[in-house]
């Protein structure tokens, strides 16, 4: 039974110890090198297929070195693009976000995927309407993270709000590779959360899913992983990241016509990385909970970042029409 959440609490660490282990900006000879950063999760496949497939090589050329970084969260994703030991990759759009608010040199260039948010109830809670989240536990990856921010202004639209701002719902945060034994003990009610550990909580568990991925808020529309670079390199290399999305194009059109086939890269890259092979009923139930594409809802992360304004996660109101530059996806 616990087979499924193993791997998870390995991905995270052999993540983490990819994420440390750093690489040189500067290469030997006049070759030239790029980095590319990404997450091994299901949100993250664009980035694993155009590894697999060599898109990147092919539009930059065959006298560039293109090298791969893996990261387990977005602070340290966004610590590498800062200091130059990524020059690309996919991120969530919530470290972007937060990151630029606060005056980082960070663009997004292309968007990646969407939906992915699942919310869960354990066995015996039963959720008829709305108001039966009233007085519940509920757990989220973080307070303000993504799947936080859709949840709670999904039921913010009914008047229901966590404690932390005067409701009735209690907020617990953690990794998601616990949350089944938390729903199995009771400690939590409601379990929000993201891709692939929603198709696996269901799995492993009786829990029921309450709110639909395509049901919470911003969930069809929100990108759950946004490609990004520098606006150093968007404004002084445009033809490079042009070409960085380019690749990134190619990949997200292949997965679109080859699916079976970007769920075995997804498979095998995930193992290559962690050394932990999802179950293919996993990827699959996740697969249809997700969608890939490079266009960018501006206005969705803009009402985005409003709800977590007034959902009070951040302080000030934000404006984001300068945290994306559109043309290299025209």
């Amino acid at each position: 039974m616990k087979k499924a959440l193993v791997w998870i609490a390995v991905l995270f660490t052999f993540a983490g110890l990819l994420a440390g282990c750093g690489s040189s900006k500067k290469s030997s000879g006049s070759e030239d090198k790029i980095v590319i950063g990404y997450f091994p999760n299901i949100n993250h496949v664009p980035a694993m297929v155009a590894k697999d497939q060599g898109y990147f090589e092919k539009q930059l050329g065959d006298g560039t070195k293109v090298e791969y970084k893996t990261f387990a969260e977005g602070g340290s994703f966004m610590t590498a693009l800062k200091t130059g030991d990524i020059d690309a990759g996919l991120v969530g759009p919530g470290p972007a976000m937060n990151n630029f608010s606060t005056g980082a040199d960070v663009k997004i260039i292309a968007g990646a995927s969407t939906g992915g948010t699942v919310v869960l109830a354990r066995e015996g809670v039963e959720i008829n309407s709305l108001e039966d989240f009233q007085g519940k536990t509920f757990i989220t990856p973080g307070v303000g993270c993504t799947h936080d921010v859709q949840y709670e202004t999904y039921l913010e639209e009914a008047g229901i709000t966590s404690a932390r701002i005067g409701g009735t719902m209690k907020h617990l945060t953690g990794n998601p590779a616990q949350y089944a034994s938390m729903l199995n003990t009771g400690k939590v009610d409601i379990a929000v959360a993201p891709e692939p550990w929603a198709a696996v909580i269901e799995q492993e568990t009786n829990a029921e899913v309450v709110i639909g991925w395509d049901e919470v808020s911003f969930g069809e529309t929100l990108p759950a992983s946004v490609l990004v670079a520098t606006g150093e390199a968007v404004k002084n290399s445009p033809e490079k990241v042009q070409k960085i999305v380019d690749a990134h194009k190619d990949a997200v059109k292949f997965i679109e016509e080859n699916p079976e086939e970007a769920k075995a890269i997804t498979i095998k890259d995930i193992k290559e990385v962690t050394g932990q092979e999802l179950e293919k009923e996993v990827v699959d139930r996740a697969w249809e909970r997700i969608g890939f594409t490079y266009e960018v809802d501006s206005e969705t992360i803009q009402a985005f970042a409003e709800s977590s304004y007034t959902l009070k996660f951040l302080k000030d109101k934000p404006e984001f029409s300068e945290l994306i530059a559109k043309n290299f996806i025209q």
